[in-house]
C-alpha cells in the first residue's frame, strides 16, 4: 500500500474558479496549501478552510518584484514548496483588429510573465533538493484555437511552450514540469471573470455576435466539475512519471483529437513543398 505523504503546495488565485477547488481538494486530502490572493479581505475567509494548513498569501502575480521576497518569507515560515500551481489568470475575448496592445500585454502579464516570476522564485529551492512539481495551469485554448480569444490563446500556446521546454531543462534535477490544460469547467472564467472588449467593427458581426452570446450562455453551465479536476491534479502529483500534458474533459480531448486529424491531413498535403527546402544532395 501506498502512502501519500503531506506536501506543501503554493497555489496562485484561490479566492475562486480551479484555484479554489484546487486548494480545497489539497487541504482535504492532508496537505498544506500557501494560496496567493489579491485582496485582504479574502486572506480570513481562505485560512479558515483549514486552519493551520490554509496559509493566504496577499500577492498579485503581476508583480512581479514582490514574488521572491514573499516565497521566501513564505518558505521561511512555513517551509518548503514541493508543488507549485500556477492557477491565476484571466480570460481576454476579443476580436484581434478591435482589441489594443495594452490589452495583449495585460493578458500575457497575467498568463504568462507572472507564472514565470513564481517559477524563477521556487526553482531555486526544487533545485537544491532535487525534488519538485511545477503544475502551470494552461487551456485546451494553449492547443486549440478559436476566434475571438486570440490573445487569450496566444497567452496559453506561450506558457505550454515553456512548460515544456522547462521540463527538459530541469529533469535532471528531479523536478517535474506539466501543463494541465481544461477544457470548460463550471467556473466563472467565461461571466464576470472575463475581460470583453467592445465591439466596433460591423464585419465581424457574423464571427463575433453567435460566440459571445453562446459563451455568456454557457457560463455556469459548461460541463467540467471544478472538484473533480482537483481529484486529477492530486492525481497528477502523486504520479511516479507525470504527463508533460494533461487534458481535463471530455470536450478538451475531442477538440484536441479534431485538430490532430487536421493537422495531419494539412502536413501530408504539403508535404513536397515542405522537403523542397533542403539542399539537394
Amino acid at each position: 500500500m501506498t502512502i501519500t505523504l503531506p506536501k506543501t503546495f503554493l497555489i496562485t488565485g484561490v479566492s475562486s474558479g480551479l484555484g479554489r477547488a484546487f486548494a480545497e481538494g489539497a487541504l482535504k486530502a492532508g496537505h498544506k496549501v500557501i494560496g496567493t490572493v489579491r485582496r485582504d479581505g479574502d486572506a480570513g475567509a481562505f485560512a479558515a478552510l483549514a486552519p493551520g494548513r490554509a496559509h493566504p498569501l496577499v500577492l498579485d502575480v503581476t508583480s512581479y518584484t514582490a514574488i521572491p521576497l514573499a516565497v521566501d518569507k513564505t518558505e521561511q515560515e512555513i517551509g518548503p514548496i514541493d508543488v507549485l500551481v500556477n492557477n491565476a489568470g484571466y480570460g481576454h475575448e476579443g476580436v484581434l483588429e478591435e482589441s489594443s496592445i495594452n490589452d495583449l500585454q495585460r493578458q500575457f502579464a497575467a498568463n504568462v510573465f507572472g507564472p514565470v516570476a513564481m517559477i524563477k522564485a521556487v526553482l531555486p529551492g526544487m533545485r537544491e533538493r532535487r525534488a519538485g512539481h511545477i503544475v502551470n495551469v494552461t487551456s485546451m485554448g494553449g492547443f486549440i484555437t478559436m476566434p475571438g480569444i486570440s490573445f487569450y490563446c496566444g497567452s496559453k500556446f506561450a506558457l505550454e511552450g515553456i512548460s515544456e521546454s522547462l521540463g527538459k531543462e530541469v529533469a535532471a534535477f528531479g523536478i517535474r514540469v506539466t501543463a494541465l490544460a481544461p477544457g470548460q469547467f463550471r467556473t466563472d472564467w467565461a461571466g464576470r471573470s472575463m475581460d470583453r472588449t467592445p465591439r466596433s467593427i460591423a464585419d465581424y458581426d457574423a464571427v463575433m455576435d453567435p460566440l459571445r452570446e453562446a459563451r455568456q450562455a454557457k457560463s455556469g453551465n459548461q460541463p467540467g466539475d471544478p472538484a473533480k479536476a482537483a481529484q486529477a491534479l492530486l492525481a497528477l502529483v502523486e504520479a511516479e512519471s507525470p504527463p508533460t500534458r494533461l487534458f481535463l474533459g471530455a470536450d478538451a480531448l475531442g477538440l484536441v483529437d479534431q485538430k490532430l486529424d487536421a493537422m495531419k491531413t494539412e502536413r501530408d498535403a504539403w508535404d513536397t513543398l515542405s522537403r523542397s527546402t533542403s539542399f539537394a544532395d
